[in-house]
């Protein structure tokens, strides 16, 4: 799903340092440090974000649930996301996610700063601001580096999160399960069928899915399960280089679960032969690989159709009966 980045809790501030692409505004005066009580973001970025005057402000496009803002500065650029319609609940679970991938050490993400409500209403956070490159990030990197985070990012809890998240606007519930099909079916799968029947009323689909979760275990035979640090929602939107050529990845709706989730959002995330390559290569494929990828498009193929309607009733469908035929219940 579409949106951007960032990190904790709603008064808790981070380290500073500069994320995102480049549109074109008129130089304007430097803003002064006066006129600032009202306004939390440039209170940050002039007191613990080092900077002494804010030299211009440019929209940054992309995302559709935000606004998205670069803030330049005599001490580096800053990237701001402000939602007047929420609290800071949602910026802080992305925050989180962000500061987690972050830890690793492993592919670039940007570097969360700081998350806060805006003084009427809604919210903000501020982050890292990565100048990205001409082109999208090699393939072969870009599968290298995922892996290397799947790998480096465990979970003793078992699957989940320490909180509950967003998957584009919809609710994604991370309650601790120390069963992965427990919670892959409960709280991914069976979420999103719940909401489909009381947003649609379809029974339809919620009645063979339910049958489906019911009978996932045989996909999952004679392998092992670890909790990844996961994306969660790794689409080309979310997918960039910076300067050098190296890949960054955006827009997190972090979890901890089956690595091979991670490529749910395949269809359209334009991984090539050499991402698989290379990833497997880190982290070998599993037995049972093909069997399961289509169990994983499932939930955002189900996502997008309670999001933006019918038009993806009929892939979720689909594998929904491809799989009730290939268990055969």
């Amino acid at each position: 799903m579409v949106a951007h980045v960032g990190f904790i809790s709603l008064s808790v501030s981070f380290p500073s340092m500069p994320c995102i692409p480049r549109l074109s505004f008129t130089r304007r005066r430097p803003f002064a440090m006066a006129a600032v009580s009202d306004d939390p973001i440039q209170e940050w970025i002039l007191t613990e974000g080092k900077a002494t005057q804010i030299t211009r402000i440019r929209p940054v496009g992309g995302g559709c649930i935000n606004l998205a803002n670069r803030y330049d500065t005599d001490a580096g650029s800053f990237f701001v996301k402000t939602n007047r319609s929420i609290g800071p609940s949602m910026f802080e679970a992305e925050a989180i996610g962000l500061g987690a991938m972050y830890e690793t050490g492993t592919i670039r993400v940007p570097k969360p700063f700081k998350v806060g409500p805006l003084r009427n209403s809604g919210s903000y956070i501020i982050m890292e601001f990565i100048e990205f490159g001409a082109s999208r990030s090699n393939q072969s990197v870009l599968g290298r580096k995922l892996a290397e985070m799947h790998k480096a990012g465990k979970s003793e809890k078992g699957f989940g999160f320490p909180v509950d998240n967003t998957i584009g606007s919809t609710p994604q519930i991370n309650t601790w399960c120390s069963d992965w099909i427990q919670f892959y079916g409960e709280h991914r799968l069976g979420y999103q069928l719940k909401l489909a029947q009381d947003q649609y009323g379809d029974s339809t689909i919620y009645q063979k899915g339910q049958r489906l979760i019911k009978n996932l275990a045989p996909l999952f035979e004679n392998i092992v399960i670890e909790p990844c640090l996961l994306h969660g929602d790794l689409w080309s939107g979310n997918i960039s280089s910076d300067k050098n050529g190296e890949p960054v990845i955006l827009d997190p709706a972090c979890y901890y679960g089956h690595n091979e989730a991670e490529f749910g959002m395949s269809w359209c995330a334009g991984f090539g032969g050499s991402f698989y390559s290379s990833y497997f290569e880190v982290m070998p494929k599993q037995p049972g690989f093909e069997k399961r990828r289509d169990l994983y498009l499932l939930y955002h193929y189900l996502n997008h159709y309670n999001l933006f309607g019918s038009g993806y009733r009929s892939s979720a469908m689909s594998i929904i009966d491809d799989y009730l035929r290939m268990l055969n219940v």
